[in-house]
Formats: C-alpha cells, structure tokens, sequence
C-alpha cells in the first residue's frame, strides 16, 4: 500500500468523520435561520424565503448516515462502495450549491418583501389584535419605531383614533422608564425605522448560512477528489484489499 491510498483513505476517513460534525452545524444553521424568519413570518409574504433553511436540514438529515457509509467503504476498500460514496457526495455538493445560489437570491429579495408588507402590518395595529402583538415585539426586539421612522405612526388608523398624538409605548427607548410615547418627547423614542432593522437582520442571517453552506461544498469538493485518487490509484496499481464485505 503505497502514499497516495494511504493518503486518499486518510483523507477519506476525516471527510466521514466531518460528515457528522457537519450535520451537527447545518442543523444549527438551518434551525437558527427558520426560527429567525418566524419570528418576522408577518412581514414576509413569500415563504419559499425559508426554501435554503429546508434544504440545509434536509442536507443534515441524512449525514449522519453518510459518514458510516463513507468509513465502510473506505475501510473496505471496495470500488462499489466507493463509487455510492462518491455519488452522494456530489448530490449533497449540488444541493448545497443550489441553497448557496438561492440564498444569494432571496437575500437581495428579503429587502422589497419586507418593504412591500411591513407598511400593511402597521396599518392594521389596533392594540389588541395578532398584528399589534407582532408589532409591539418588533419594535422593542430591535429597538425601532415605525417603518422608516417614528413619523410612520401619525398616518396609520390607530394613531388618528386614539387623537393623544403619541406612538406605542414599545417605540419607547429602554433606558427611558418614563416614557409614554408622546411624540414632543423624540429624545425618549427609537428613532431608526423597523424596516431597515429588519432587513439588515436577515441579510446578515442569509449571509452567515451562506458563508457555512461554501465551506461546506468545498469540503465536499476535496472528498470527491480524494474517492477519485484512491479509485484510480486501485485501478493503476492492480492493489487488491485484505477482504471484502458488504460493499465489495
């Protein structure tokens, strides 16, 4: 057994052992970003947002169960074996290149969508209805106050009925315990819009899981080329294992 198999079976036998490490983080990443998109679900009209997160779990589901394929066939050495590994590795490899291009695209998109429904959502806060619960939690969550700006409050319903010329109280600053949202007082109220919070939220959400899902495929990138190495090399070097197996 020269260099190259023992590298190539080295290599092989890391990249198994990666592979459970790697479901480990791609759940992670893909449990963090659903639950961060459910959190703002109100202000995002298109679902298939949440299409990247799907497919990173679905990546991790089935990992696990990888890694044991990929060190039974590299202890055994088969060419069958080897070949199914190599084959899985490249559906994950495309799956995951799929969720990077879809994450690119749905991160420039998260800025129209929430845009286009945050103003809907305010318009429909009444105190006391889902959307006011909603609301109340975005704005003392990030510290925001209207869409773009405190100002946003004076032309929804709920401002013009309840004539106090005030702002909820969750616009209200957190080191303000007296506040009551009366808008002669600005210096009490967060002044930067939701929607700018929001979108740089997300963005940065998107950005991180894509930053993941690249290292990743890269990865995957070298296996393929190490179940290559270790293929060929057999096939050059005519070098037989000690047994075979379930995969021979």
């Amino acid at each position: 057994m020269d260099c190259g198999v023992i590298t190539s079976k080295t290599v092989l036998l890391l990249l198994s052992l990666a592979f459970w490490a790697a479901a480990a983080g791609l759940s992670y990443v893909g449990a963090y970003v659903i639950n961060t998109y459910k959190s703002y679900d109100n202000f995002l009209q298109d679902k298939y947002a949440l299409l990247p997160a799907v497919i990173i779990i679905c990546v991790a589901v089935v990992m696990f169960i990888i890694g044991l394929i990929g060190c039974c066939a590299t202890f055994r050495e088969s060419r069958v074996g080897l070949g199914v590994f190599l084959a899985i590795i490249l559906v994950i490899f495309i799956a995951e290149v799929s969720a990077f291009v879809l994450g690119f695209v749905y991160r420039e998109k998260v800025k129209t969508d929430v845009q286009g429904t945050m103003h809907l959502v305010f318009e429909k806060y009444d105190g006391k209805n889902p959307e006011s619960a909603v609301v109340d939690y975005l704005q003392e969550r990030l510290h925001c106050c209207g869409v773009k700006n405190y100002s946003d409050w004076t032309t929804t319903r709920w401002f013009n009925s309840t004539g106090n010329n005030s702002v909820p109280l969750s616009c209200c600053r957190q080191d303000m315990k007296n506040c009551t949202g009366h808008l002669d007082q600005p210096q009490e109220l967060n002044t930067r819009g939701c929607a700018e919070e929001l979108e740089s939220g997300l963005q940065s959400v998107i950005s991180y899981a894509m930053l993941v899902i690249l290292g990743f495929a890269i990865v995957k990138f070298f296996g393929m080329l190490s179940v290559c190495v270790l293929t060929c090399k057999r096939e050059d070097s005519g070098y037989q294992p000690l047994y075979s197996g379930v995969f021979a």
